[in-house]
């Protein structure tokens, strides 16, 4: 049976507790549409407030440590994260590969420590625009994903990918549907190679980069699409539950 279109709102450093209508409106609409899975990851001060309010999505962390515990001043571990209600993280992020200066095997740590903890990890990938020009933009995404994805038993049931060009990020530009079908197709391959086809095919690969309720519909629609990773249009209900709304529609058609 096929998985449900997973719909995730990445909130990054934007939002304080009046942005809790937001999420109760966003939950209230979920529960409307439930042929989408849909799931926020606020900022860490919301995680638990989020939670508390969200009755129907999932609610998760957009970073976390890889270890336990110990002297980590400003960090925050997956296990405190599930503590607080997360039940998924979201790692590999550019901005925080980029900002952080995150390398693949800190990622892949990270990744670990995240499935270990009991939570469910949407590892991201993405080139820039530079890569892209150069014609090795899937040469470099398989290689980031080979060297960041997790080597664990079972790894794949709380698994998801997030394939978002960093060119695309926040810019109000798109990967068209060609170039988002043929890397997705690529990443189903490599998944395949690691894990297996059966468990390497239940893998959703989500799109992200400038998603909003007006594209939604023809990026969702791509192959091997299972879901988006959303960033500003997810910071209100009437946005992000468009997305969602389309990505039903699709299940429909």
């Amino acid at each position: 049976m096929p998985q449900r279109p997973y719909i995730v709102g990445n909130w990054k450093m934007n939002g304080t507790r009046a942005m809790l209508s937001e999420a109760r409106a966003i939950d209230r609409a979920a529960q409307r549409h439930m042929k989408v899975e849909v799931a926020v990851a606020p900022p860490y001060t919301l995680i638990h407030a989020v939670h508390r309010e969200a009755a129907q999505i999932a609610v998760g962390a957009q970073d976390c440590h890889p270890g336990q515990e110990g002297p980590h001043t400003g960090d925050i571990s997956a296990t405190m994260l599930a503590d607080a209600g997360a039940k998924f993280v979201i790692l590999g992020h550019s901005e925080r590969r980029e900002s952080h200066n995150e390398s693949n095997s800190c990622v892949q740590d990270k990744a670990r420590a995240a499935l270990d903890a009991g939570m469910r990890v949407i590892m991201c990938c993405g080139e820039a625009d530079k890569i892209r020009q150069s014609g090795k933009a899937e040469d470099f995404v398989i290689q980031q994903l080979r060297e960041s994805l997790p080597a664990m038993e079972n790894a794949t049931e709380n698994l998801a990918v997030a394939y978002e060009p960093i060119w695309a990020i926040g810019t109000g530009n798109s990967a068209t549907v060609d170039d988002i079908s043929a890397m997705h197709t690529a990443i189903r391959a490599l998944l395949v190679e690691l894990y297996g086809v059966e468990e390497g095919s239940e893998v959703r690969i989500l799109y992200g980069g400038s998603v909003n309720p007006d594209n939604a519909r023809e990026l969702l629609g791509a192959d091997e699409v299972g879901g988006a990773l959303v960033g500003g249009a997810s910071l209100t209900a009437d946005s992000f539950m468009g997305i969602a709304l389309a990505a039903g529609e699709i299940q429909d058609s």
